[in-house]
């Protein structure tokens, strides 16, 4: 069973009550980083943080990260080293971002899509594997080698 895990502020609460309803029933594990209740004056990273944290760390097998526009929630969860978090709004990135890009943190609006177009987008990136292509292997040992500070591209 895959371990799934949430998390989302004000801006992605609702979706992410949705989204985790659908998983469950779907047989995936969900961890929920929060928010735990609807609050307008909390903040993204006090919940994306976590979240990516327990992603690099491989406590979950991969990261739903939910905010108003999905922007903010890719920015925290990308300065997590170790976390390959992308913006994901439609189809082909769903799951070509796991397939080349090894993708682990699937970012989204929960004020720009639905929860039909979300779940569909989800079940995509959770059921999507890295191709492990020796280019795309080779891609992602330059942004690894950046995290480390090994390099200065």
């Amino acid at each position: 069973m895959m371990r799934v895990g949430m998390a989302a502020d004000h801006g992605g609460f609702t979706l992410k009550g949705q989204v985790a309803e659908l998983l469950r029933g779907s047989g995936y594990e969900v961890v929920d980083f929060g928010a735990h209740e609807l609050n307008p004056e909390d903040d993204y990273p006090d919940f994306i943080i976590p979240l990516a944290r327990a992603v690099a760390a491989a406590e979950v097998d991969r990261g739903v990260a939910l905010c108003g526009s999905g922007v903010g929630a890719s920015i925290a969860a990308n300065k997590i080293p170790g976390v390959r978090a992308g913006l994901i709004h439609e189809v082909f990135s769903a799951h070509q971002g796991v397939e080349d890009d090894d993708m682990n943190v699937f970012c989204l609006g929960g004020r720009v899509v639905g929860p039909a177009l979300a779940w569909e987008l989800i079940k995509t990136f959770l059921t999507a594997h890295f191709s492990g292509a020796p280019r795309h292997q080779r891609r992602l040992a330059k942004v690894q080698a950046l995290e480390n500070h090994e390099v200065g591209l």
